[in-house]
């Protein structure tokens, strides 16, 4: 009485229950990968709002320190980030991170911001 269909049954149904927990349970989702940060310019400051106007200089510095024509790119960083208190992060691009940065356009139709 013990091989009775039944019992075969329900032997084999446990069975494939444990397996299905186990396997169940072995299954694991990993975590979203987050962008990284910039390695050489700290990101406070890429906001919009996010700087005080002393703090503009120095982030202009930064933004221009690659360009050939320095002047003209502190002049108009130093107008930018005094309207929109952000620079972007690194020396060029970048002008997502800081709407107002990227939408202040010349008469023309350019980019204000450098």
């Amino acid at each position: 009485m013990a091989n009775t269909p039944s019992n075969v049954i329900i032997c084999v149904g446990m069975i494939l229950v444990l397996l299905g927990n186990v396997n169940h349970a072995m299954i694991t989702e990993s975590p979203t990968p987050q962008p990284q940060p910039f390695k050489n310019f700290p990101m406070n400051g890429t906001t919009p709002g996010s700087l005080h106007p002393q703090e503009c200089c120095p982030r202009c510095t930064a933004r221009c320190s690659k360009t050939a024509y320095k002047k003209p790119c502190m002049f108009f960083c130093q107008k930018c980030c005094a309207k929109c208190l952000c620079v972007p992060p690194g020396t060029y691009g970048n002008k997502q991170f800081c709407p107002c940065y990227d939408n202040w356009k010349t008469k023309r139709g350019g980019p204000k911001c450098p």
